[in-house]
């Protein structure tokens, strides 16, 4: 088994309502940063995951997903998988 750092970036829906990203965009306009087309705001989650290789650890971490960190009627996901490097004490 080797271990991964999993990433998972949660976003809205394009084309769904973003009450949280049109209120921080609100508040850039304030703030003079008038040029802020749109802000979508989401989550990102920072596993570190036990499998068999990269492809497994990202079939777990969309299983996780599909069943828990994305409501999949709203959001959308994206996995980004690397290895973690063990370094051997001598």
């Amino acid at each position: 088994m080797s271990r991964f750092n999993v990433e998972v970036r949660v976003t809205p829906r394009p084309g769904l309502l973003d009450p949280q990203g049109k209120a921080v965009q609100h508040a850039l306009d304030s703030l003079g940063y008038a040029g802020v087309e749109s802000v979508r705001v989401g989550k990102l989650l920072a596993l570190e995951l036990e499998a068999d290789d990269s492809a497994a650890a990202r079939a777990m971490a969309e299983e996780m997903c599909r069943k828990l960190l994305a409501n999949p009627v709203t959001e959308d996901f994206r996995i980004q998988v690397a290895e973690v490097d063990v370094v051997e004490a001598e």
